[in-house]
């Protein structure tokens, strides 16, 4: 919870206060009247522009050291006004906020290989990001993977397995299950794979549903492995995901309640709701050629004044997979036939940003159920006790009860697909001798053509013949759009799509979305491999205990039965499983890369991306536990760059220097990183309100 002691300072000759902000005494926890408003300084060290899973732990992190100064802006709100939406696990499913503040509410443009249907992007706009307000699961990648997604953008050394790995345990507050709750789920894991002593709270809910201990034999029945170690680089098979819960209280944990809330006194940190980052601000530098930038303009909304404030060292991207690659056109940084169309002056030509954009689809196969699913229970509980059940009121439920979410998963390879993956990645092999001429690249630059072949064999040579997962399998037991409270379901989602797209913008305002376009389905063999994942899919909903509860079938329905029947019905149901990235990729820029191997941002000096945008390979995974780690290991590898001091608690967001940040606030003096006397800089937030939804008949918001 956030600390009493971060008061609001008497404003400094060198601040200025905020108009998007206003004084509000909240609640929050054990501590009370905490001052938000709208006050922050003209400069600091660092910048972070985006207030959601990655920025936040950078914020925290480089706040550690009491002499660096750092400021968040965030576009979106500071979630209070539905703060119980947001800590309630089970409302992500059952009181879907559908719109609203706290969504930024992206759509695609039509997609032609989905019935020309546009789809829903939702993305967290709100303090603590996505994370906020996902469907919870902590799910890592392969090592496999990282190290193919590292090696492709020459980053091995700072990004690689070993380095993304000791992030996520960095980030990580791992608890086991109750011995009750281990049985019934049939969970297994392995204590050396996990952090324990992390900001995010990770583990498994109160209450464990009765058919999650029949996913082992579901799949067994089905040739599909299970693993007792899904966290440690073998995510492959099936297992029981960890989802961010903290067991203290079976609230969700994320990266404003992990990084923030708990931090003692940092008049050294100041993050700011309500104001979107509407350009960066650059000079030359003579020396180097780059660009350096020196601050970022912001407002908040289209109408009002913007304000301008200042880099000592950096400005930070971390705004997730729309908005980074959205910044960097907004402030002249891109492909020049874009920003021309934009009406924004080119500052550096970088043809990559905004594209290699990859997304997971995924769709289910839905019966009806004669057992009880958590919704059931859950509807049953809050109507005994008056609970407005139609307005979505759960407030009388068990906590316990409400902690449950779908964590039954399970990856599955290629060959327990398609059997003869020689014959199949022949197939592959042709199409990419063609792909560029087939227009399966969205692009006519050459680096952004050769960056689609060389991820394209990263997938034919590393990945599909190893058992990394090509579909994700999950168990669905809170109820369906299709089936209402009493069904249950069998997701498929494709991991590795070959399809590959890109966003743009088409003005030059920060207020105007973007055109997305993932070009779902461009790769013929998408289609196919989603198609077997969800053949698989129907086989494990009706195969051992599964099987006995299933009743008819939903969706699909039984009359879908051939390959053409399955891949027509999947183009008109299949949607995002909200894991989009790649924007922003790491690779080289002669393969159409937008940052190196330590996230800077090619033609700059001082301009970083940290968040899903960079990540290029896409993981057989949920992307939050990857982008946890992914902002721990840059904040290690800032920290060593501008030699910051470690912190002495370096697993723990405890402040190391709180005595030498509470003998700042009470002077009124701060020492800046370049030794000179700088006005103090504070935690400082503005309210509003938001909402954020669950979208999609099938999949669910799984960041």
């Amino acid at each position: 919870m956030i600390s009493s002691s971060l008061l609001i300072l008497a404003l400094p000759s060198a601040a200025f206060a905020w108009s998007g902000g206003h004084h509000a005494n909240v609640h929050r926890g054990d501590h009370s009247n905490i001052a938000y408003d709208g006050n922050i300084d003209s400069a600091y060290d660092f910048i972070i522009a985006g207030g959601g899973t990655a920025g936040l732990t950078l914020a925290a992190r480089l706040s550690e050291d009491s002499n660096t100064t750092v400021l968040v802006l965030e576009a979106g709100d500071t979630g209070e006004a539905v703060q119980t939406q947001i800590d309630t696990p089970g409302y992500t499913y059952y009181n879907s906020l559908m719109g609203g503040p706290v969504n930024w509410g992206y759509n695609t443009v039509n997609q032609p290989n989905l019935g020309n249907r546009a789809l829903p992007w939702p993305r967290g706009k709100v303090l603590g990001g996505s994370s906020a307000v996902n469907g919870l699961y902590y799910v890592r990648p392969s090592q496999l993977e990282v190290d193919a997604w590292a090696k492709l953008g020459n980053a091995s050394d700072t990004l690689g397995w070993d380095k993304l790995f000791a992030g996520m345990k960095k980030s990580e507050n791992f608890a086991a299950p109750s011995d009750d709750i281990a049985k019934t789920g049939n969970i297994q894991w392995d204590a050396a794979s996990h952090g324990t002593s992390g900001a995010i709270h990770t583990g498994w809910p109160g209450y464990m549903h009765p058919l999650v201990g029949e996913w082992q034999g579901a799949l067994a029945a089905n040739n599909v492995s299970y693993t007792n170690d899904p966290d440690g680089g073998n995510n492959f098979g099936g297992f029981v995901a960890t989802s961010i819960i903290n067991n203290a209280d079976w609230k969700r944990s994320y990266a404003r309640s992990g990084y923030i809330d708990p931090l003692p006194p940092r008049p050294n940190l100041s993050i700011l709701v309500n104001a979107t980052v509407t350009s960066i601000t650059f000079s030359k530098n003579s020396t180097t050629g780059n660009q350096r930038a020196k601050g970022v303009t912001f407002a908040s909304s289209a109408g009002a004044p913007a304000k301008t404030v200042t880099a000592r060292r950096e400005v930070i991207l971390a705004g997730g997979a729309v908005a980074c690659a959205q910044m960097l056109m907004l402030s002249g940084i891109g492909p020049s036939d874009v920003l021309s169309a934009a009406g924004v002056k080119m500052v550096v030509n970088l043809p990559g940003v905004g594209q290699h954009l990859k997304d997971h689809l995924s769709t289910g196969v839905v019966w009806k159920t004669s057992a009880d699913t958590a919704k059931t229970m859950a509807m049953a509980q809050a109507s005994a006790a008056g609970d407005n059940v139609d307005a979505g009121d759960y407030s009388s439920v068990d906590p316990k009860l409400l902690s449950f979410v779908n964590s039954a998963t399970a990856y599955v390879p290629a060959k327990r697909l398609f059997g003869d993956v020689d014959a199949f990645a022949k197939e592959l092999a042709a199409t990419r001798t063609n792909a560029i001429k087939s227009g399966l690249v969205p692009s006519d630059d050459p680096t952004v053509q050769a960056g689609y072949d060389a991820l394209y064999g990263a997938e034919m040579d590393t990945i599909l013949k190893s058992d990394v997962g090509q579909v994700e399998i999950l168990l669905g037991l809170m109820g369906t759009q299709a089936g209402g409270a009493r069904s249950l379901q069998v997701q498929a989602g494709i991991q590795h799509p070959l399809s590959t797209g890109r966003m743009w913008i088409t003005s030059a305002s920060a207020f105007d979305k973007p055109q997305i376009d993932p070009g779902y389905f461009s790769h013929p063999q998408d289609v196919v491999v989603l198609r077997e994942g969800m053949k698989l899919a129907r086989k494990i909903g009706t195969a051992a205990g599964l099987g006995a509860v299933a009743g008819d079938e939903i969706a699909p329905g039984s009359n879908v039965q051939s390959d053409q029947d399955w891949e027509d019905w999947i183009r008109g149901n299949v949607y995002t499983e909200y894991h989009p990235s790649g924007a922003c990729a790491l690779l080289p820029q002669s393969l159409g890369g937008v940052v190196d191997g330590r996230l800077m941002v090619y033609g700059t000096d001082n301009l970083r991306v940290v968040d899903s945008s960079v990540f290029t390979v896409p993981f057989s995974a949920h992307l939050m536990a990857p982008t946890f780690g992914l902002a721990e290991a840059a904040a290690d590898m800032i920290r060593a760059q501008y030699n910051l001091p470690p912190p002495s608690l370096s697993a723990s967001t405890s402040a190391s220097h709180s005595s030498s940040a509470e003998i700042a606030t009470a002077t009124g003096k701060n020492t800046s990183s370049d030794g000179k006397n700088a006005s103090p800089a504070r935690f400082t937030v503005s309210t509003a309100s938001g909402l954020i939804a669950v979208v999609a008949a099938f999949a669910v918001f799984a960041l």
